[in-house]
């Protein structure tokens, strides 16, 4: 596909570097030129220095012959602007970020693709719909659900006292003999690995599974992990993302809210009648024990500081608090901050380019998920008539080294496949593969 980027920020260089690695032609158009430089230096992709609501630019590229146009800078004014200007100009697809969530759900108000513009993405919902995902299981660091929840994806942290260190994978299987969970990736350190018979489960490591509902519970028995229900949530930071999440949770928890900005206090305050708003520096560790940081059950920091958010999660950690989740801004962090001990970080950037990436790519796949800081894509493909895949048995396929088939939903039914299993035509297939342009056009082809 000839796809083209136009923005100013890190959302551009994830997107561009994820499309890149799929053999996309991609084109990125910005008017800073040190930010180009940088893409070029690292990414294989074409840059053009101008502005992106330029007729004189948008004429250049032809975008008759242009597949699908990202407006996705940091100003919502100039996104909506140059998305309905190139749709206008011929593109075939536009997608507009937005800071503004009122589009997102008046769309029966706001019909935007009156303007030429196909599909909208707000940053800051798209991460408050992880961080709501991620608050319901304690005892896990990450989960995606495929199907309503048919199957699963899930991470666990291993500390060092669970029954399976020191045990291959083959070794745990046999004695488990379990048939509803799949263990798919393991994050070591900086290193990502796709699992196979003889690797061995090490502590430190965070494992990650594809399961059935009923796998959890043995999932959770195997690496001695117990599930706690969450009650009282404390969330630092109330920027957009932090106000959109209490807003989203306070009818089901009780939410505190600590936020710096006095003025900013008092406006929260007023629009969130459900929720205990605290005027206060997140780092003052006295002033979270004063407001309770050892009986809150989850500790979510969302300040625009990724520094303040790992060190205040960190304090939350110290105190025990179950669940932690830190927005981390600086991809830099995403390692250190997993191995001191944060349950779960997320990364707005990535967020936003994963949820374009999944359009791009929507036809054969219904659904992706990544992991912050793990080399790994988990993808949800659907099996038609024509895809290779179908022709013999999982053992006989010849499917990639560096990917796993974690699970299949036929119908309402979902299955941990073994070598001999045969796939339908309909069939919804999770595979995990590591990221790289050779891996992800070889799985593509067995779905195409």
């Amino acid at each position: 596909m000839r796809i083209i980027i136009s923005g100013d920020g890190d959302v551009v260089f994830y997107l561009a570097k994820n499309l890149a690695e799929e053999y996309h032609d991609i084109t990125v158009i910005d008017e800073n030129e040190e930010h180009l430089e940088y893409i070029s230096n690292h990414i294989d992709v074409a840059t053009i220095k101008g502005s992106s609501t330029s007729l004189l630019v948008l004429k250049e590229l032809e975008l008759d012959k242009v597949d699908m146009f990202c407006a996705v800078s940091k100003s919502q004014d100039k996104n909506l602007l140059t998305a309905s200007l190139a749709k206008g100009l011929g593109a075939k697809k536009c997608i507009a970020r937005i800071s503004d969530p009122t589009f997102l759900y008046r769309r029966d108000v706001y019909d935007l693709q009156k303007l030429g513009i196909d599909e909208i993405i707000s940053v800051e919902t798209l991460a408050s719909k992880e961080i709501r995902r991620l608050l319901r299981e304690t005892a896990i660091t990450d989960t995606f659900e495929f199907a309503a929840g048919k199957l699963s994806l899930i991470g666990i942290h291993l500390t060092g006292n669970e029954t399976i260190i020191g045990k291959s994978l083959a070794e745990s299987s046999r004695l488990s003999r379990d048939t509803d969970y799949l263990t798919v990736a393991i994050l070591r350190g900086d290193q990502t690995i796709i699992p196979r018979g003889d690797t061995v489960f090490k502590s430190g490591d965070h494992v990650y599974y594809i399961t059935q509902p009923k796998g959890l519970t043995k999932i959770l028995k195997s690496t001695g992990k117990t599930s706690e229900r969450v009650k009282t949530i404390m969330i630092l930071g109330g920027g957009d993302i932090g106000r959109s999440t209490a807003l989203a949770l306070n009818r089901k928890y009780r939410v505190i809210l600590v936020e710096k900005d006095r003025k900013k206090s008092f406006e929260l305050a007023d629009s969130l009648k459900n929720t205990l708003v605290i005027n206060g520096d997140g780092r003052d560790v006295e002033l979270l024990e004063e407001e309770g940081i050892s009986e809150v059950d989850a500790f979510i920091a969302v300040t625009g500081n990724s520094e303040t958010n790992i060190i205040a999660s960190l304090v939350a950690k110290s105190h025990n608090v179950p669940k932690t989740i830190a927005m981390v801004e600086n991809m830099d962090f995403i390692h250190l901050s997993q191995n001191i001990g944060i349950d779960t970080l997320i990364n707005k950037k990535l967020i936003a380019a994963n949820f374009i990436s999944r359009y791009v790519r929507k036809g054969r796949v219904t659904n992706l998920a990544s992991l912050p800081g793990v080399d790994v894509e988990v993808v949800e493909y659907v099996v038609h008539s024509k895809s290779k895949i179908l022709k013999s048995k999982l053992m006989d396929l010849n499917f990639p080294d560096d990917a796993i088939v974690g699970g299949v939903i036929r119908g309402k039914e979902a299955f941990t496949p073994n070598g001999d299993f045969i796939f339908h035509v309909g069939d919804r297939v999770i595979v995990t593969f590591r990221r790289g342009a050779d891996t992800i056009t070889n799985v593509d082809s067995f779905f195409e």
